[in-house]
């Protein structure tokens, strides 16, 4: 599977001679990220010179979009916008691209070979499914989204949905003001490149040729849309549900034996206040724009929690251990009156098994859900050519990913807690 990236910019990322099979003239790519594992990956194409190849069968499911310069397919010519789906195993008609041409080139459940055939009416490959779509997303229409989030502002149009996985590709536009306060975490990746605008969240700053690759319930968000709003092409491997949190932290320790400051008990924390700082990057305006997200959805009739940046406010896992030391003395069985104020130490309060002989009862202590409820049950078929991903409303919600140090761009990633 495909490592985390969030966020680089394509110029923190090397040229190799583009791996494009069965064609005549001179790309360079850009590889965003890859699956080493099936092929899939998300490349930035250049051609250098005039580039065609004939009719054939992609190995991959295979999309292209048209930053800048125009393509080709079938004697049918699209500038700026152009899209282009070739689904895995489907005979394709001959494709060119101009000169210059810059593109977003997209491999899925499969590599760069390509087939060669003579005609459209060859055979398609067992389970292939779907046919080639072609868009001039340019003359398209933007279309408000079903859920903006806790605020209109949010539009977009889709270029490619598998009705049998879900798998979608669209292009999304925030307008310049629209804010997300909120934590989400999705049963499906998405993947991101901006095209148009500037954007902050919580991993760093979205602008023109900012990339990001995020698996599946790694959490994100509190955005907001900046001068003249934001634009990417956006892609997901299933449909996009989101699970929203509040108040986040994490809190791990160990015992060094051989590393480390003197060696001795270690911890690495990002609740608030063991950070020790905020995230100091995000501007007066930006936090404005938190405000205001959280003031409409209040408006809403949400119960959102106040919007605080890392390193403000009550550390929110220090709250958590203490409600679950009264939970345990709760249903331990004991009123708040058995003890007095210096009574639960660990000598002074001995419940060996031997000192109750039936005189309260037991319950077992309540940390939430159970771990292994919160996996995703199909993780690895999910990145199987048609398999999509399981999850549908009314199944267990998995639990978020804490991804603290992604691959990241040298001059874009948010380097604090803000990016937890």
């Amino acid at each position: 599977m495909r490592p985390h990236v969030e966020v680089i910019h394509e110029d923190d990322y090397i040229w190799h001679a583009a791996e494009l099979a069965g064609g005549e003239g001179r790309a360079s790519e850009r590889r965003l990220s890859a699956d080493e594992e099936d092929g899939s990956c998300s490349l930035r194409v250049d051609f250098h010179t005039g580039w065609g190849r004939g009719p054939g069968i992609h190995h991959a499911t295979t999309e292209f979009y048209v930053l800048d310069g125009s393509m080709t397919y079938g004697g049918r010519r699209i500038g700026t916008g152009g899209y282009l789906y070739l689904p895995k195993g489907v005979p394709a008609d001959a494709v060119t691209f101009a000169e210059g041409t810059r593109v977003l080139h997209y491999r899925e459940y499969g590599d760069a070979g390509f087939d060669p055939v003579d005609s459209l009416n060859a055979p398609r490959w067992e389970g292939a499914r779907e046919d080639v779509i072609v868009i001039d997303s340019a003359a398209m229409s933007w279309d408000a989204v079903p859920n903006p989030g806790p605020m209109p502002g949010m539009f977009i149009k889709y270029l490619h949905v598998d009705p049998v996985t879900g798998f979608y590709t669209r292009l999304v536009h925030a307008q310049e003001g629209w804010a997300d306060h909120r934590l989400a975490h999705h049963p499906c990746y998405e993947e991101a490149y901006t095209v148009q605008g500037l954007m902050e969240y919580n991993f760093g700053t979205l602008d023109l040729g900012t990339y990001f690759f995020r698996p599946a319930r790694v959490k994100h968000g509190h955005f907001t849309s900046l001068e003249g709003g934001a634009t990417w092409l956006l892609r997901s491997d299933g449909e996009l549900y989101n699970w929203y949190t509040e108040n986040a932290w994490a809190r791990w320790g160990g015992e060094a034996i051989n590393w480390g400051p003197g060696g001795g008990r270690m911890r690495w924390s990002q609740s608030a206040h063991d950070l020790g700082r905020g995230s100091g990057r995000r501007s007066e305006h930006d936090r404005e724009l938190l405000g205001v997200s959280l003031g409409y959805a209040r408006q809403q009739g949400a119960s959102d929690s106040d919007w605080l940046p890392p390193g403000h406010g009550p550390d929110q896992s220090l709250v958590a251990i203490a409600k679950a030391m009264d939970a345990a003395r709760l249903q331990g069985g004991h009123g708040p009156g058995d003890h007095s104020p210096g009574d639960h130490g660990l000598a002074d309060h001995d419940h060996g098994l031997a000192d109750h002989h039936g005189d309260h009862e037991h319950h077992p202590l309540e940390w939430g859900a159970d771990p292994a409820e919160l996996e995703h049950a199909h993780e690895r078929e999910s990145h199987n050519w048609g398999q999509g991903r399981a999850w549908k409303p009314g199944d267990p919600v998995p639990a978020p990913i804490v991804s603290s140090l992604p691959v990241r761009s040298r001059s874009r990633g948010r380097w604090d807690g803000d990016g937890l």
